[in-house]
């Protein structure tokens, strides 16, 4: 059997804020965008409760909302929206080919890929039992909600280390949980962790167990590696800062990526090293990772879209009059 072809003027990979400001501006400027959302819709903002740092919502509002108003956004406007995994991509030619689900074979003359990050958690059930009730995997975006209170979170790099400090900042007591006997982290973030008075570090230490009342966290339970004593420390919050994995796999091979694996674009533009491919949102941002940067980001995508394929159609016009 044949497989199914498609050509499309404007393809976007992914559907968070990134993907979905992404669709909007390119819908706007009759790009006729189509979007694969990924086995994700939304992506990490549907599993994250309150979001109350996105402007405009005075109120804040639940992550999985935010989503929902921010795709009718990108349908009004006339972006195609399609459930679907992107499985594939060759990039060696023009226009570019994505295969969605193995099955059909998308063209395009422009790429705009969304595809984010994921946070890498511990494994453990009560983790996401709790996930979005006092377990999180960004300070930043949920420190707030624990103003004054006690937390712990675990992680030894730079990214725990700036993020304890955050939390240092509104909490009453952090507890910082080390897995070795130092850190990972560099020299002047750890000097900055071990001069906050309100952050205790916990060496040796791994997570056993997430405790709580069925509906928040109460505690958590610690494993000291050295000694195998176990021991519970009473907590209401447990951020989890041990990296994330940007979602690039079918793209190596095809795009410069870092030594993680986020995708590395031109400074000051979304292009990535291929010819009508753009990149925006968590996927190519390792260090702020929010959904207000992705948004913008987004529109940044969308506009070098919208350009590259005006200087395109410019070029054609120039080389039939001559």
């Amino acid at each position: 059997m044949s497989q199914e072809i498609e050509h499309v003027p404007c393809l976007i990979i992914g559907s968070g804020p990134a993907g979905y400001t992404a669709a909007i501006y390119a819908a706007r400027a009759d790009l006729k965008p189509v979007m694969y959302t990924g086995m994700e819709p939304g992506g990490q903002l549907t599993q994250t409760t309150d979001v109350d740092n996105f402007p405009g919502y005075p109120s804040g509002i639940m992550g999985p909302e935010m989503m929902e108003d921010f795709r009718k956004q990108a349908e009004r406007f006339g972006t195609d929206i399609r459930f679907g995994h992107v499985s594939s991509v060759d990039f060696s030619s023009l226009p570019h080919k994505v295969v969605v689900d193995e099955i059909k074979t998308i063209t395009a003359d422009t790429v705009i890929i969304s595809t984010g990050a994921t946070a890498k958690w511990l494994g453990l059930p009560s983790e996401q039992k709790y996930n979005g009730f006092g377990v999180s995997a960004c300070a930043v975006c949920d420190g707030f909600f624990f103003k004054g209170q006690d937390v712990a979170i675990v992680g030894a790099g730079d990214t725990a280390a700036e993020e304890a400090t955050y939390l240092a900042k509104l909490c009453k007591k952090v507890y910082m949980l080390v897995r070795r006997d130092e850190f990972r982290a560099s020299k002047a973030m750890v000097h900055r962790v071990l001069n906050t008075p309100n952050i205790e570090v916990v060496y040796h230490t791994e997570t056993k167990e997430i405790l709580g009342n069925g509906k928040n966290v109460t505690a958590i339970r610690v494993l000291n590696n050295k000694t195998g004593a176990e021991s519970d420390i009473p907590v209401e919050g447990f951020f989890v800062a041990i990296g994330h994995k940007p979602n690039t796999d079918i793209f190596k091979g095809w795009l410069d990526m870092d030594e993680t694996g986020y995708l590395k674009t031109i400074p000051g533009s979304t292009k990535t090293n291929v010819e009508g491919v753009f990149a925006s949102g968590d996927v190519q941002d390792h260090y702020y990772r929010q959904a207000i940067t992705a948004a913008g980001s987004g529109c940044m995508a969308a506009l070098d879209a919208e350009r590259y394929l005006a200087a395109r159609e410019d070029l054609v016009t120039l080389n039939s009059i001559s």
